[in-house]
């Protein structure tokens, strides 16, 4: 399993990178097994900051950490409940659904009621509740006094009325509370589990047993306040209804004295003689007109056969044909007319005076009839007035009366399944939870701090890894020379020959010889970025190793501004390489051999002169050809590259140029520009020597099993 790893690289022309080198690889890509070597390299650190962790919560758990016992009482909602009567409660009883049982979750943790069981437990008096009256309360002070001396804001609060202090108290002592109590719903059910925690066991169980109590208690009185409100409204409402029924009653009273109000069937008898009137009007009117029409025809007649034909009478047809030849019949015709035409007229007068007086009655009856219907109306008002008013106010008197017996028999809607049970051993600290969390914390802090450092590590601890960054190859891996000062480390290598230093030394001469096998480097430039790294050991350690092959070697001390083979050697001559490239010294005579070492050395010397200028003049390239031909092997110890540029110039005349990369040391940056400046003047490195390293290092590292063979399986070759 892979793992990719941001940004480009080339191989043989390294970029800026950040993070450890050792983790890129040359298809920019980091194995899974290399973040676990980097936690097995960090084992001793994860596992210090781990029991480090693990001892803290260890102490913590069992030292410092509060016991604190948990007792939970158990309360279940009623939502059928049994009447002892059957009246209509004021106040009903809980659904039971989830809004309901959701509120009487938040009514348990009503800082009302929780204030109620505050005062009644007086807890602001109680330290546990009153952290003014803990005994850590000076030190409090004092760690107030501090903050306000070093300017930081302190606990202390403003000074504040007696009163509104004394409300304050009261207050955390509420918060306090409501911290240590929890209110559980046990799901698909109406029971509730009340907890409470507390240092005192009797305390706990306590303050879960009062608050169940004052929860029910609190339900009841609920209910009595809701039901005394009623009871005192309803009285007042029957009292104004009675007033109103009064009202409507005396109303009545007074308009049936004072109207001339018959009753409904009276009424209704009126109605039929109206009727009766009208229907007799009608015959009068037929009557009436019968008779107009009788005595118009009677005065219409003029001749005696038309008043026989008008008046229809008998006895007029026997005289008409006797009136003609009777005189005396004649006169008794007209006489018999006369009689009956006044008779006529007489009838049809009477019968339009029975019309009208039948139609003055009827007219007389009708307004009777609208008057005392109007009355008859408003009095039916008024008795509905009345009978509503009577109906509402027997309701309300019947509600009064119910409610006030309810008083008396107002049940909660919970009731208590269990009280709170001593408890025996705390529920907390939970010792055990603790030191697992404290490893897992230790564990996961440390791994992340080795993953921080490693990612943060941009040094080189392996051969592979170094070639990987730069693309160069490593020709040789040495090891720390154990000697005791760098004098000291020419005497080492030459008494322990079979040591690992040793032959780390020859793997380099071996590398550095097969790099070229047709044309093997004589001329070899050894530097590093940086002072400190190495090379100079290096360099005398290969010279030794070369003599050892038996090849002339010459090894020139390049760096003529630091001068570091005097730390190495006892007698070096003032006057060196310098004074030869300027021709006031031979060869010969500057070059020297120290007691001990074979090899021959051109030690630099002080000069005004700029060594960059030196080294580029033709003096120094006519002097290396000189010495081609005298020595097999030429070594320049030269100065770091990130300082001067003298090993670049020095480099142009050279067959091969060793880079010395000190381990866990040399930074992935500093390389990167060192390796750069050698590019840029077109120079090729011919390897890099990864030098100073340290076995235990390694072995610390993870690395002594897979790359260092010279610390694990090589202790059966090598004789350190």
């Amino acid at each position: 399993m892979n793992i990719n790893i941001k940004g480009p690289r080339d191989l043989h022309m390294p970029q800026s990178k950040k993070g450890n080198p050792e983790l890129i690889s040359s298809d920019q890509l980091v194995d899974l097994s290399d973040l676990l070597n980097v936690l097995w390299r960090g084992k001793w650190l994860i596992g210090s900051i781990t029991s480090l962790f693990i001892g803290a919560a260890f102490y913590y758990a069992f030292f410092v950490s509060i016991p604190m016992y948990r007792a939970t009482a158990v309360v279940i909602l009623e939502t059928q409940q049994e009447s002892i009567v059957d009246l209509q409660s004021v106040v009903g009883g809980m659904s039971g659904d989830t809004t309901a049982v959701n509120s009487e979750v938040e009514v348990l943790k009503a800082r009302s009621l929780i204030g109620k069981i505050v005062d009644h437990l007086q807890l602001v008096d109680d330290p546990e509740f009153n952290s003014s009256l803990r005994e850590d309360a000076p030190l409090q002070g004092l760690k107030n006094y501090v903050k306000g001396w070093l300017g930081m804001a302190s606990d202390l609060e403003p000074t504040l009325p007696a009163d509104i202090e004394a409300q304050r108290i009261r207050d955390k002592a509420i918060s306090t509370l409501l911290e240590q109590v929890t209110i559980r719903n046990v799901p698909q059910s109406l029971v509730f589990q009340i907890s409470a925690v507390s240092p005192d066991q009797a305390k706990a169980a306590l303050l879960a047993d009062t608050i169940v109590e004052f929860y029910i208690l609190n339900q009841l009185e609920v209910k009595f306040d809701a039901t005394e409100q009623a009871t005192s409204w309803l009285s007042e409402r029957v009292a104004s209804l009675q007033i109103e029924l009064e009202a409507a009653e005396a109303k009545i009273t007074d308009f049936s004295s004072a109207t001339d109000l018959v009753s409904l069937e009276a009424l209704n008898g009126i109605e039929r003689q109206a009727k009766e009137l009208r229907d007799r009007i009608a015959t009068a009117i037929e009557s009436t007109d019968t008779a107009q029409a009788k005595a118009a025809s009677l005065a219409a007649a003029q001749t005696r056969e038309q008043q026989v034909t008008a008046s229809g009478d008998l006895q007029l047809k026997q005289f008409l044909p006797r009136v003609v030849n009777d005189p005396a019949i004649a006169t008794a015709f007209d006489t018999r007319f006369a009689q009956l035409k006044a008779r006529a007229d007489l009838e049809a007068n009477r019968a339009v005076q029975q019309l009208k007086a039948l139609q003055d009655s009827v007219a007389a009856i009708e307004i009777q009839i609208t008057r005392q219907n109007q009355d008859l109306i408003t009095l039916q008002q008024l008795q509905r007035e009345a009978e509503a008013s009577r109906l509402l106010y027997e309701y309300f008197l019947s509600r009064l009366k119910e409610t006030s017996a309810q008083e008396g028999i107002q049940q909660a809607d919970s009731r208590i399944l269990s009280k709170a049970v001593f408890p025996e051993t705390p529920f907390a600290p939970r010792k055990p939870l603790i030191l697992v969390v404290g490893a897992i914390l230790g564990a996961i802090l440390s791994g992340a701090w080795v993953f921080i450092r490693e990612s943060r590590n941009n040094t080189f601890r392996t051969a592979r890894g170094l070639e990987a960054f730069t693309g160069e190859v490593v020709l040789g891996q040495i090891p720390t020379i154990p000697a005791a000062a760098r004098k000291k480390v020419v005497e080492y290598l030459t008494a322990k020959p079979t040591s690992a230093a040793a032959e780390a030394i020859r793997n380099l001469r071996t590398s550095l010889l097969l790099s070229n096998v047709d044309n093997p480097p004589k001329v070899i430039v050894s530097t590093s970025s940086l002072p400190g790294e190495g090379k100079t050991t290096n360099s005398l350690a290969l010279a030794q190793n070369l003599i050892g092959m038996g090849n002339k070697v010459l090894l020139i001390e390049g760096d003529i501004r630091r001068r570091t083979f005097n730390q190495y050697f006892d007698n070096i001559p003032l006057k060196g390489m310098v004074s030869v490239l300027a021709g006031t010294m031979k060869l010969d005579d500057a070059i020297f051999r120290e007691p001990g070492f074979d090899c021959d050395l051109l030690v630099g010397e002080k000069t005004t002169t700029n060594a960059a200028d030196l080294f580029s003049s033709d003096s120094f390239r006519a002097m290396l050809q000189e010495l081609r031909t005298r020595y097999d092997v030429i070594i320049i110890d030269t100065p770091p590259v990130l300082i001067v540029p003298d090993a670049r110039i020095i480099a142009k005349q050279a067959d091969a140029v060793l880079f010395t990369v000190k381990w866990d040391t040399t930074t992935a940056p500093q390389l990167e520009e060192a390796m750069r400046l050698f590019r840029d003047a077109n120079q090729k490195i011919t390897g890099l020597v990864l030098g100073q390293i340290s076995p235990k290092g390694m072995k610390s590292y993870g690395y002594s099993g897979e790359y260092g063979t010279y610390v694990k399986y090589g202790r059966k070759y090598y004789d350190s």
